[in-house]
């Protein structure tokens, strides 16, 4: 793409267009006046609906050669899409540039002050509560967000104006043609690495080269950048105080606070400030954001000011229902140490609650075997702990079924539920329910489909 700036008549078309980061990216050039085209096999939720309003969702799912013509001049694939693609093959065959997601978003924003933030866990609301500070601040930028946010229809941007570019860096491969961590990709003059836990197995068979890609983010500063780190995290802290590592070094960790009747308070220089947030794993991802803040211009005073407001990203300890005593939280976590992070933030802010947890076997990693092992202890914090799969996506996944005896050997509780059916589900989460109870419901999929609005309605009633 000659240039990747000039936005009259340009002509893009999506391989896979109904990713979250794609389908995203997709309304933004649209938004911009780019000719927008795409194609999927499948497009889910709430991708269809957003595409279809905008008049961008596929006429009919299959990937058609015809679709790339010469006159397209820029292809944009996913990393659903394989290397053998016929509208990728025909693509090629025509010569037309294409990108991964995170290399054209890069080529959009390389000459501007690009911040990334890293981590096992904990980049999305990071980079969620630096959108909502620098928004609070009247800042222009651009942005590249990996969950939904209060206030934006959108969760990518870029502009021909601003000088700011804040990005979720993911770890997972970016292409068939690019099989590198697509945080590798955008060579940040700020980045952040929040914590590091072995996650996707499927494509990092140890936790070492998993290690590794963290230390190739790192070497990708650029000269003279800034690498801001949780020190709390003993595999970040090694990797950031290396004696080879260029970039300037800006640790941080937990900030003063309190906890009162359930409520989280900072306790600054500039006075104290009530969350709506809360949990160990939260204020360091606070702190994180406020250095990340500091070095783009935001003063202290006014990120506290800010951050009072930050509600927190969508999946992320969201509040689906709450009467006196009793309240239903659901979170994304389904990796170990998102688990445990997770449970310990809820045990923490409401010690005098029965504690229900409630996690699915959802991911690849998770449902795998060998992997199961990770989980222990994870949930120890909960008085009731209850872990779901469904059978289906184990089938999907084309992994062995996995016995109820050996997940409650890996988790490290005799006393497990472990289930298999969504309705079941209901009825375990009230069994036993005491008049101050909390639930949490921990998946990146949807329990089998499991009605969680109706289920939280039950829990409080």
């Amino acid at each position: 793409m000659s240039d990747p700036k000039h936005t009259t008549g340009q002509r893009v078309h999506f391989i896979a267009i109904g990713g979250s980061a794609m389908h995203n990216l997709a309304i933004a050039l649209h938004n911009q006046g780019f000719d927008v085209t795409g194609s999927d096999d499948e497009i889910f939720e709430p991708s269809r609906s957003r595409l279809d309003r905008l008049g961008l969702l596929p006429d009919r799912l299959g990937w058609e050669p015809h679709r790339i013509t010469s006159d397209i001049d820029a292809v944009i694939l996913g990393m659903h899409a394989r290397i053998d693609n016929p509208e990728l093959v025909r693509a090629q065959e025509l010569g037309i540039p294409v990108f991964s997601y995170p290399s054209y978003f890069y080529e959009r924003t390389k000459e501007k002050t690009r911040v990334v933030i890293g981590g096992s866990h904990g980049k999305t609301t990071i980079t969620s509560m630096i959108v909502h500070v620098l928004r609070h601040a009247g800042v222009e930028f651009d942005y590249l967000v990996g969950a939904q946010l209060e206030g934006f229809d959108c969760m990518v941007k870029v502009s021909a104006t601003s000088s700011v570019a804040i990005i979720e860096g993911d770890e997972y491969l970016a292409s068939a043609l690019q099989p590198v961590p697509k945080f590798h990709l955008y060579k940040p003059d700020i980045a952040l690495i929040s914590g590091i836990a072995w996650d996707h197995v499927n494509v990092f068979k140890t936790f070492e080269s998993y290690v590794d890609q963290f230390r190739t983010f790192i070497n990708v500063i650029e000269p003279g950048g800034k690498l801001v780190y949780c020190r709390e995290d003993e595999e970040v802290r090694t990797l950031a105080e290396a004696p080879d590592v260029g970039a300037q070094r800006i640790p941080y960790g937990v900030p003063t606070h309190r906890i009162d009747d359930g409520v989280t308070t900072l306790v600054t220089p500039h006075g104290t400030h009530a969350l709506n947030v809360f949990g160990r794993h939260n204020l360091m991802n606070l702190e994180g954001a406020r250095h990340v803040c500091h070095l783009l211009g935001i003063g202290d005073a006014q990120f506290y000011q800010a951050i009072g407001g930050f509600s927190g990203a969508a999946k992320r300890l969201e509040k689906l229902a709450e009467v006196p005593g009793r309240a239903v939280y659901k979170d994304f976590a389904h990796s170990p140490s998102k688990l445990k992070a997770t449970v310990q933030a809820v045990r923490e802010q409401f010690p005098d609650r029965r504690l229900v947890a409630c996690m699915e076997l959802h991911t690849y990693s998770s449902l795998s075997e060998g992997f199961l092992d990770q989980y222990a202890g994870s949930m120890s914090d909960a008085d009731k702990a209850i872990v779901f799969y469904d059978p289906h996506a184990v089938q999907l996944k084309r992994l062995p079924p996995i016995p109820p005896e050996r997940i409650r050997a890996a988790f490290g509780r005799e006393d497990l539920h472990v289930i298999t059916d969504p309705i079941a589900v209901m009825g375990a989460v009230r069994e036993g329910l005491t008049d101050k109870a909390v639930l949490l419901m921990m998946s990146s999929g949807n329990f089998g489909g499991l009605d969680l609005q109706a289920l939280s309605e039950a829990f409080i009633a």
